[in-house]
């Protein structure tokens, strides 16, 4: 009777552990549609909890060899993920310089995301936003037009603003973006960033924006700069009501250099998955520096396998398959 009891215990441990616990890469557009918002949690077409978990592209300007087929289908079937963010650079050279070729990249990711079934976040990278209004209306519209009607896509409107103020400056710019957005895309998902790199949520809990669905407020976060202080800010901001997405975060300073904090990244993961969050790490890229998930040559259809990972992949991409 005790070996029957214990195997039965097992038996049970091991179903509610593979319920818990879900490769990213299964959890494709196919399998859960069209996102939207209910309370503070992002959920698929059923309105069941969805948690997307992925990889986000250098920016395009610096690494514009992994913006190809062959990358998305590595971040898909190798690095587990069900999203991908394309971080479309603005300035040094960006769209605001040559907006043909900018925006031919992030077609080509969008593309490849969708023939791959996962998610892509469209991402407007950029520092100062606010002094790139027009531009990044005519962005959001042409991205919008194109493929607003694919459930796959994500919109990123402002990557990291400053120390800015939100409800003069940050507010009104979104607003204005997501105007253009919606006329074209009536209800897919838009990330809205906030002042001091996306991390002063208290200010955007004090004066939210009205009147709209299918919105949540970035976070991002790096565990050497970015500890229990910031997790228990947002803890309070989503208890109060807001929506939040990890659409970038690393596992070391948020220079992108220095030690991987493995723990600390840990922390920061426990509390994501406690709370259904989804998160994407910075970056996939070759570079240098301690953010980077691939060693240096890495090609890009090899991307994320094992023999190519950094210290920091080494961490990542298992934590996508939990």
């Amino acid at each position: 009777m005790k070996s029957l009891l214990l195997f039965c215990l097992v038996v049970l441990g091991t179903l509610i552990n593979q319920s818990s616990s879900k490769d990213a890469a299964q959890e494709t557009v196919s399998k859960h549609g069209k996102l939207s918002v209910k309370g503070t949690q992002l959920v698929n077409q059923n309105g069941e909890a969805l948690q997307l978990k992925g990889m986000s592209l250098f920016w395009s300007v610096w690494m514009p060899k992994y913006w190809t087929k062959p990358t998305i289908d590595s971040v898909h079937n190798y690095c587990h993920s069900n999203i991908v963010r394309a971080a479309m650079a603005v300035e040094y050279d960006g769209y605001l310089t040559d907006p043909t070729t900018q925006m031919q990249m992030v077609e080509t990711v969008i593309e490849a995301a969708i023939q791959n079934d996962i998610y892509v976040i469209a991402d407007w990278h950029d520092w100062h936003a606010e002094q790139h209004l027009e531009q990044a209306k005519g962005f959001f519209e042409q991205i919008s037009k194109k493929y607003g009607g694919y459930p796959n896509l994500i919109y990123e409107t402002y990557n990291e603003p400053l120390d800015i103020a939100w409800s003069s400056v940050v507010k009104p710019y979104h607003e204005e973006i997501i105007k253009v957005i919606r006329a074209n895309d009536p209800d897919n998902i838009i990330l809205l960033g906030s002042p001091h790199y996306d991390q002063e949520l208290d200010q955007v809990l004090a004066d939210p924006i009205q009147g709209q669905t299918n919105i949540m407020y970035t976070l991002h976060f790096y565990p050497v700069d970015t500890k229990q202080w910031l997790r228990d800010r947002i803890q309070n901001v989503m208890n109060n009501g807001l929506p939040i997405f990890v659409s970038e975060y690393g596992t070391c300073a948020g220079t992108g250099n220095g030690t991987v904090e493995a723990a600390e990244t840990q922390l920061w993961w426990d509390w994501l998955d406690q709370n259904q969050m989804s998160y994407v790490n910075w970056a996939l890229s070759d570079k240098d520096e301690s953010a980077s998930a691939l060693i240096a040559n890495t090609p890009a259809e090899q991307a994320c396998q094992d023999q190519y990972l950094t210290e920091s992949g080494k961490l990542v991409i298992p934590q996508n398959k939990k």
